[in-house]
């Protein structure tokens, strides 16, 4: 593939943005030896600056079930904007999104709309402190809550040596610059195991606002909870007072109308939302029942944003959901039925090619591992058997032949409704070739 113009424009970035880029993960750490630059979207493709054409399984980690430039939203957005930007003010498609988010989401009653999901837990987490009048927060080994200092702790892949005992987990910051006494009130416990979270609620329930955690956890690939713990989780928080806040940023109007608490039968105290909701505007939401979001009436717990409640992007969040529900939701039929089909032809090129790629999925959130395990089921199972090298090097094969699978070697991919059975059908023989070209190299 050609890339002389992306390499110029990184040349150019180098000096003028840390990584040639704005995040880290966009950027040469995962994109080596530098990134291509992406023109244009539409449907289910990308083009780069070198007008190289790619099948996106990325779709801007998760943020477009209706994929890119859908005429729905470019047609709202094109008229909306004639109308202005954003007014800082009290507006009508603000009430409109709202009801439509109450409507589908039966354990919510009153939505705050916000930019993004780091901003959406910050004030979850917050409003559950303020609420209990506690202070410990409880989050789960591998679970990412965005990169609040309060939450930014053993979110990385480590040395399992390094982790501690399963009853103990070692709190490992994941940045520099982080206090002592950011994390003080932050305790981890692992995953998918209910002894253990009941072990910790036991010792430190009286003193813990809430426990969060993601519905699957996402920032380890894709790892779908054990049957029946999310249900446990919930009646466990219930038992010991403490407020069961499912953050949704990722698996929100992504995995089921109602997200993870519809596939689950949940009903958290705390929700919020963000990625897919904004279809590609910088949207997030924390919701609840009433006596939970009265928390925030009046600034009792603070909750202010210049950018709150974009208009343009309310307008793109509100046209989404219409249109995803259409034909009785066939928008999350669809892109479900694209992920499971992805997971179950990927797992099979594998085995056919003799290498050891394992697919988990969640709905339409897939992703690809190299592992001798017949599962991964956690955090440690990810630190201790996942290679992370060969999941680099199949999606750079991938992406040379056209498909781009995304080079973050701890994320995941997605489908949209964009997506064509053809398109499938070429990411499979991408699969296929790239498995066998890694096994000739060994």
């Amino acid at each position: 593939m050609k890339s002389d113009t992306s390499k110029q424009l990184f040349d150019r970035g180098m000096k003028v943005l840390v990584e040639g880029c704005s995040s880290a993960s966009r950027g040469p750490m995962n994109y080596a030896p530098y990134p291509a630059y992406i023109r244009e979207g539409k449907g289910a493709r990308l083009w780069d600056v070198d007008d190289n054409e790619y099948i996106d399984w990325q779709l801007s980690f998760g943020c477009l079930p209706l994929g890119h430039a859908h005429p729905a939203i470019v047609d709202i957005v094109q008229e909306k904007v004639m109308g202005g930007t954003h007014f800082a003010t009290a507006l009508e498609v603000e009430v409109e999104a709202a009801e439509l988010i109450v409507e589908m989401l039966p354990h919510v009653d009153k939505v705050r709309f916000a930019n993004t999901g780091t901003e959406a837990c910050m004030t979850g987490v917050r409003m559950a402190r303020g609420i209990t009048g506690k202070r410990k927060v409880l989050k789960f080994e591998g679970h990412y809550h965005g990169w609040y200092d309060g939450l930014l702790v053993s979110t990385n892949p480590q040395a399992v040596t390094t982790l501690g005992h399963p009853n103990d987990p070692v709190r490992i910051p994941d940045s520099s610059g982080l206090t002592p006494g950011s994390l003080e009130d932050t305790l981890v416990c692992v995953w998918n195991d209910a002894d253990a979270l009941e072990r910790m609620l036991k010792t430190h329930g009286h003193e813990i606002a809430c426990v969060v955690m993601e519905g699957a956890m996402s920032n380890m690939g894709v790892i779908p909870p054990k049957p029946g713990y999310l249900k446990q989780v919930q009646e466990m928080c219930r038992a010991y007072d403490v407020l069961f806040y499912l953050d949704e940023t990722v698996t929100g109007f992504r995995v089921a109308p109602g997200g993870a608490a519809e596939l689950y039968d949940l009903q958290p105290d705390i929700v919020t939302f963000g990625k897919a909701l904004g279809q590609g505007f910088p949207v997030a939401a924390i919701a609840g029942p009433d006596h939970i979001m009265e928390s925030i009436e009046y600034g009792k717990v603070l909750h202010y944003g210049s950018h709150n409640a974009p208009r343009l992007g309310l307008y793109a969040a509100k046209t989404m959901l219409e249109e995803m529900r259409r034909d009785n939701n066939a928008g999350w039929t669809k892109i479900n039925a694209i992920g499971e089909e992805m997971t179950t032809r990927l797992n099979q090129v594998a085995r056919d090619t003799g290498q050891n790629m394992r697919v988990q999925n969640v709905g339409s959130m897939f992703h690809p591992v190299f592992t001798d395990l017949d599962e991964i089921t956690g955090y440690r199972d990810f630190c201790g058997h996942v290679n992370l090298a060969k999941y680099g090097e199949f999606s750079k094969l991938m992406r040379e032949q056209g498909v781009f699978f995304t080079g973050n070697k701890i994320l995941h991919n997605l489908s949209c409704t964009a997506h064509t059975q053809a398109d499938i059908d070429r990411t499979i023989e991408a699969a296929g070739n790239a498995l066998e070209q890694m096994s000739r190299v060994g």
